[in-house]
């Protein structure tokens, strides 16, 4: 093919050439015949993360699923069938808090459905972020604006995924609140519950007061908090007191018993007895408990029902009484335990039932001086406070019923096969798996996947109600599979018509929603097809590959093996590939909540794709980036990089070529060896999942290429009449087919222009190159040594302060006896690219230019051949 190269290339541009010509290709589409011809070993699939649709995407999305993406590009060429799909995480809190200060909208299940509603506006600036400020509408309107504001959402990430040149095939793409994923959770819940895998417990739950939702173990976040140790008194039988310091005084109305370590002395004497709480006169054991710590406060706590996560596990293994006080809202309920029954203790609670966490323990704690019960001032002090990694409220512990999936937490047998699948995974890199493992080890409870929101997948059940309209929690209505999916708070259930809905006798549906995790835990199956395409099922799953950031290897990556391990016995993904963070040039990491993230699209539109890319591209997995916009190093090398492509190509094709021609010449056989060993240690790199040495093999080389080969063989390129001039070409030629597909998968923009100046089809659907496609009989050493030559013939004239234009009329090369007889085979093009008439040759230690003999500057030269 006669090249077709264009004056002045550039790299503006190439994203809105190329993209859609690669779509109306479908240089990237999953070839699913020739999948099911050649089965799961010629199949690589990626189960890739659906990003969260609610905002915009930041430069760390960037960041990683570039990584995702050189490999996905690496195997499709390696001749792999490549399943590449793109999800959207509609579904959970963000898209609800989002749509909420966008529309000015809050969502009341008691309301009714308004055909015509329309919001009070568009785009909130943050005035609607206070619920009060909320214009209260029902549960499906609320659900049509998230529906509404995600698909807005969803094209513009789109739109940004596509200038970034990722290779996603985007017929394969699915949202998690779509019929499709509702049905796949929906079906994998029925089967948890047949398995015995899933049930439903009325028990303490970490609660978010601000979302009113229940929060699992793992989307939980500890924080440095400032507080106050109050030192209480409680009576004992004798007259004497036991004194205590709490940081919450105001669950005083909940304290259920005392506890100390068992070996400590100053306590032994009481364990067994019991004590009367101040105030409210309740009478409470001692009790021992190896989880006390002597050296904490007074050595003695009171435990409430309940504080923290301490109080529950004490409640729990010392078969405590339940007094809760904390209601759903973060207010005091207004109903006191039934153990106070005193005047004095019944008045002592109405003064903090109804109030907020903060006035409750004013109220307390003035009560309590005013008893004469509080010793001494409060003591400041700070502690860690657990809250929802969305939230900006401690969370408290209420008794709620939920739904849960065993985890391992109180199976042995589970949490043992967890970690083996773990091990039997690959990690990149490896040192990941010590996080999982460490997650997993240190599990403390199931998995509370129900929440008490609005926008997500509906739990599949329905209640049967007593004659007194009470649910039969016990018994569930399942469900047919067939029937799939299906939303409780409008379908009937099975066996009863509507008009029995919420009547005794009749049934209730349920109207919590599934966590994100439940949905976004099943990934591989929304993706693959799972019980309902099965041809395609067989050949992606388990996938190849899941990509994701480090800080989520405790919900999505775990949630996902877990699922797989339930449904399966096996894991779900062949390699796990972890990104690091990006930091922000105070070195802290970028996230939406720090409000320290930076948007990609300007930055792509500045630089240009191929350079952002680039700069992805340079980190290894699991190593964080540095990324300063207001300088971004990486990201101008990358640029320039991309430019030298197209400006080399341009330079290359620029010779005429014969057809065929053999590569003869001594130092064109040394570059192409050379090259040999780049394509190998490349393609090693890449299927250790090490993208950025494939980057870095490649870029070296290609430079050095620029730098010291093209110079010294331009002259006999240019010469028709060389005898060497076809090997040359042929070389330059050969080498350029390969280097552009080394780069195809970093620049894929600059790649495939210049590929398609001189190539029919795509770059990304070429084979990618091997050792054995390469002439490359030469001795590479002899490239190193014609790269030092020609610095130290640049050198001399440096130092002369001439131009390296100017002529020599002689000089000598001197290097060891197998140097100089190596160095001999390109004296031609020594000659020529550093304008020297006579090139002499002696022994010697060291490679280095003697005898120089400067031509006069007037004097004119023709260039040596």
């Amino acid at each position: 093919m006669t090249a077709q190269v264009p004056d002045k290339p550039a790299l503006e541009g190439l994203e809105s050439k190329w993209g859609p010509t690669w779509e109306e290709a479908g240089t990237y589409r999953f070839n699913r015949a020739a999948a099911l011809e050649g089965g799961r070993e010629c199949v690589y699939s990626v189960d890739t993360p659906p990003p969260t649709a609610s905002g915009s995407l930041h430069i760390g999305h960037v960041f990683s699923y570039t990584h995702t993406d050189v490999v996905a590009r690496f195997q499709r060429m390696t001749g792999k069938q490549v399943f590449y799909p793109m999800g959207w995480d509609d579904n959970g809190l963000p898209t609800e808090r989002r749509v909420q200060n966008y529309y000015g909208v809050r969502c009341d299940p008691t309301l009714p459905y308004d055909a015509g509603f329309v919001p009070p506006f568009e785009g909130g600036d943050g005035k609607s972020s206070k619920a009060a400020d909320q214009k209260p509408i029902s549960r499906r309107n609320f659900i049509e604006l998230c529906e509404k504001l995600t698909a807005e959402d969803e094209k513009q990430f789109e739109a940004l995924w596509r200038t970034l040149g990722l290779s996603v095939d985007w017929s394969q793409s699915y949202r998690t609140i779509g019929d499709d994923s509702i049905r796949v959770s929906q079906l994998a819940f029925l089967r948890n519950i047949e398995r015995g895998e899933a049930y439903q417990a009325m028990a303490p739950t970490l609660w978010d007061v601000t979302f009113r939702t229940a929060v699992a173990q793992a989307e939980l976040e500890d924080k440095e908090q400032p507080a106050s140790y109050h030192r209480l008194a409680f009576a004992k039988p004798d007259g004497g007191t036991i004194e205590i310091e709490t940081t919450r005084p105001e669950l005083l109305p909940a304290c259920v018993a005392l506890v100390a370590h068992p070996d400590d002395k100053r306590y032994q004497p009481y364990f067994g007895t019991t004590v009367t709480t101040p105030l409210f006169g309740v009478e409470v054991p001692v009790l021992a408990h190896h989880l006390a710590q002597p050296d904490k406060g007074a050595g003695i706590a009171m435990i409430c029902t309940f504080g923290d996560v301490t109080d529950v596990v004490w409640w729990r293994e010392l078969d405590l009484p339940n007094r809760t006080i904390m209601g759903r809202d973060g207010r005091i309920v207004h109903e006191a335990p039934d153990v106070i029954t005193s005047e004095s203790g019944l008045a002592a609670y109405r003064e903090i039932a109804g109030k907020t966490v903060f006035s409750a323990k004013q109220a307390i704690v003035q009560l309590l001086t005013d008893s004469g019960d509080l010793i001494g001032e409060p003591k400041p002090t700070t502690h860690q406070v657990k809250y929802y990694e969305k939230g900006d409220k401690p969370l408290e512990i209420v008794s709620t019923r939920q739904w849960y999936i065993r985890n391992g937490a109180r199976d042995e047998q589970l949490r043992a096969r967890l970690i083996e699948l773990g091990k039997e995974l690959q990690w990149h890199p490896d040192f990941m798996r010590v996080r999982y493992e460490n997650w997993v080890g240190g599990l403390t409870g199931d998995w509370l996947i129900s929440r008490q929101r609005f926008f997500g997948v509906p739990i599949p059940l329905w209640y049967p109600l007593d004659g007194h309209g009470e649910p039969i929690y016990e018994s569930p209505i399942l469900p047919d599979a067939a029937s799939l999916p299906v939303d409780p708070s409008s379908d009937t259930a099975p066996g009863y018509d509507e008009s029995q809905r919420n009547v005794p006798g009749g049934f209730v549906g349920e109207l919590d929603i599934m966590d994100t995790w439940a949905t976004s835990s099943l990934t591989p199956q929304l993706a693959g097809g799972w019980e309902r395409d099965a041809e395609l099922w067989n050949v992606v799953f388990p996938f190849s590959v899941r990509p994701q950031g480090q800080d989520i290897i405790r919900t999505w990556l775990f949630s996902t093996m877990l699922r797989s391990a339930l449904e399966y016995n096996e894991k779900p993904w062949e390699h796990a590939a972890l990104s690091g963070w990006i930091l922000d040039p105070d070195r802290k990491k970028m996230s939406k909540s720090k409000g320290n993230v930076i948007t990609p699209a300007d930055i792509l539109e500045k630089h240009g794709s191929d350079a952002v890319r680039y700069w992805a591209a340079s980190s290894r997995l699991g190593t964080d980036a540095g990324f300063d916009p207001q300088n971004p190093t990486q990201i101008k090398i990358g640029r320039r990089l991309a430019i030298k492509v197209l400006n080399a190509s341009k330079f290359i094709l620029s010779f005429e070529s014969a057809a065929d021609a053999p590569v003869t010449e001594a130092i064109d056989l040394s570059m192409l060896a050379t090259l040999k060993t780049v394509v190998a240690d490349a393609t090693t790199a890449f299927e250790a999942y090490d993208h950025a040495k494939a980057l870095e093999t490649t870029e070296s080389f290609f430079w050095t290429f620029c730098d010291d080969y093209l110079e010294l063989v331009k002259e006999r390129a240019y010469d028709a009449s060389h005898p060497g001039q076809a090997s040359a070409v042929a070389a330059l030629r050969e080498a350029l087919r390969t280097l552009l597909r080394l780069f195809a998968p970093f620049i894929p923009f600059a790649a495939d222009e210049s590929w398609s100046w001189w190539n029919d089809g795509s770059v990304h659907a070429a084979s990618w190159p091997t050792t054995d496609e390469l002439t490359a009989s030469g001795n590479p050493r002899l490239l190193v040594l014609t790269g030092q030559a020609l610095t130290s013939i640049r050198r001399v004239k440096t130092d002369a302060k001439v131009s390296q234009k100017t002529s020599l009329n002689e000089a000598t090369l001197t290097g060891t006896p197998d140097d100089i007889a190596l160095l001999t085979l390109a004296e031609g093009d020594l000659k020529a690219v550093g304008r020297i008439v006579k090139l002499s040759f002696t022994p010697a230690d060291e490679l280095t230019v003697t005898g120089v003999d400067f031509a006069p500057v007037d004097t004119p030269t023709s260039n040596p051949s």
